[in-house]
């Protein structure tokens, strides 16, 4: 049985575990128990590194705890943690064991595992945020990064005609699967791939990711995005602002609106 590295933050601030969930995320950690004043990040022993973990706390100068643990059920850990999601009266993401949320314009019905974007992070709930504002009607949609699927799930259920959703890890995709399936979805193509398509354009492009990726394929993006498309970005921190507008307005992309929630960042653009 393989072991897992537990490293504990105590005492930190909403604003400091979300960063923490975005930056560990990206160095490998497979899971997050998170409360008011503490974050748990999980790692399999193997892929654990002292230095990475040093870095990224000094950054924040904040102190943690390591524990050695045997294998976890993360399954049972993620559905125990898992609460409904509750984007204004817009859109509510709950897990299949919930009860049914009422006065919502839409609701999503996810298997709650480990992969990102199930709503409760910033990035997301702008993203959805940001959708209510868009016309996805008989409109082809990107979804860049699509973790469970709810962006893609979204966008179908706002009357998009067809969508792509790739993601680069394969858990993402099995899990983005389950979803689309449970929300009884016939719209969406899920494909495993980190690299933007060049096969087809778009009249919506969703990339909710990170800003280095974001950097490295936005000129990718706007190749693919369609004239008059929109282009919605998040996985950005606020501080990241001036990096992607520079980037965004050398390649002729609009600055359309931008919105913050606990220090992140969602930017819409349009060509």
């Amino acid at each position: 049985m393989s072991k897992y590295i537990q490293i504990e933050f105590q005492n930190i601030s909403k604003e400091q575990s979300e960063i923490l969930i975005a930056d560990l995320a990206e160095s490998g950690f497979e899971g997050f128990e998170e409360e008011e004043t503490f974050l748990k990040a999980f790692i399999p022993e193997n892929l654990f590194d002292e230095n990475l973990i040093s870095k990224i706390t000094t950054q924040q100068n904040i102190s943690y705890d390591k524990t050695v643990i045997e294998e976890i059920n993360w399954n049972e850990v993620w559905e125990s943690n898992f609460q409904p999601v509750i984007v204004d009266d817009f859109v509510a993401i709950r897990a299949h064991f919930h009860e049914p949320i009422q006065s919502m314009q839409f609701e999503i019905v996810i298997t709650p595992k480990m992969s990102f974007g199930t709503g409760h992070h910033a990035t997301t709930y702008m993203m959805m945020q940001q959708m209510r504002d868009i016309d996805f009607n008989d409109k082809s949609v990107f979804d860049f990064g699509t973790g469970t699927g709810v962006l893609a799930i979204l966008a179908e259920k706002l009357g998009a005609r067809e969508i792509l959703g790739t993601d680069n890890d394969e858990w993402s995709i099995t899990n983005a699967t389950e979803n689309t399936q449970r929300n009884n979805c016939s719209k969406i193509e899920l494909k495993l791939s980190s690299v933007v398509p060049e096969e087809n354009k778009f009249d919506i492009i969703l990339a909710n990711i990170n800003k280095n990726v974001i950097l490295a394929n936005v000129h990718l993006l706007k190749k693919q995005l369609k004239q008059n498309g929109v282009l919605l970005l998040s996985g950005l921190l606020i501080e990241d602002k001036s990096d992607i507008l520079s980037a965004t307005d050398k390649l002729d992309l609009k600055l359309i609106n931008s919105i913050e929630r606990n220090n992140w960042l969602s930017i819409r653009l349009s060509n």
